[in-house]
């Protein structure tokens, strides 16, 4: 590591950004909709919890949104965003799984995908490159998993042909967009 790196100081207005205030709702969400989706017993509750996921979600577009349109961009932000996305995913995946035994596989795809991310991501970062935030593909796949999530949770009697093909697509997205990812890596691990 270069002894020159000048590291920024992070100042109070750009902790308390209004797209960094959206992001720690985001993750301040989490547990509300753990604790509300894993305890659920009528419908009502799943509504709550789906009700959660969507507000997770509007935060996410709004937060991104914000500070695009009104030059709110910050370095805090582009760290905590993704970190929000990957907890609040992990999260909806963990809680599924209580309902759902064999959601443990997409666990697994979630976690290898992830873990090859970070571990690929801080490598090249030490080499002085990194990915320019999220690729398309990656956002084709959270929207896919967010929509079949949502509706799994959102009805929680679906026929289980119809969650396991919610699944297997959303399975399908992910493990794609994991493999373009890759596919990224190994052109920035080219130009070293």
């Amino acid at each position: 590591m270069n002894n020159n790196t000048e590291y920024k100081k992070i100042t109070f207005k750009e902790v308390y950004s209004i797209p960094n205030i959206l992001c720690y709702i985001r993750i301040l969400l989490i547990p509300v909709f753990i604790y509300v989706y894993v305890n659920a017993k009528d419908n009502v509750d799943y509504y709550m919890a789906a009700a959660i996921i969507f507000l997770s979600g509007l935060t996410d577009f709004c937060d991104g949104f914000i500070a695009r349109k009104f030059n709110q961009v910050t370095e805090l932000g582009k760290l905590i965003d993704p970190v929000a996305d990957k907890l609040t995913q992990a999260a909806i995946i963990i809680a599924l799984m209580f309902k759902i035994k064999w959601m443990f596989f997409l666990v697994v795809l979630f976690v290898i995908k992830e873990l090859s991310m970070i571990i690929n991501g801080i490598i090249l970062l030490r080499k002085g490159k990194k990915l320019d935030g999220a690729m398309w593909f990656g956002k084709v796949s959270t929207a896919v998993f967010y929509f079949s999530t949502f509706i799994i949770i959102l009805f929680p009697m679906l026929n289980s042909l119809v969650v396991n093909w919610l699944m297997i697509i959303s399975a399908f997205f992910m493990a794609l967009s994991f493999i373009m990812y890759i596919n990224e890596y190994i052109k920035m691990y080219k130009k070293i």
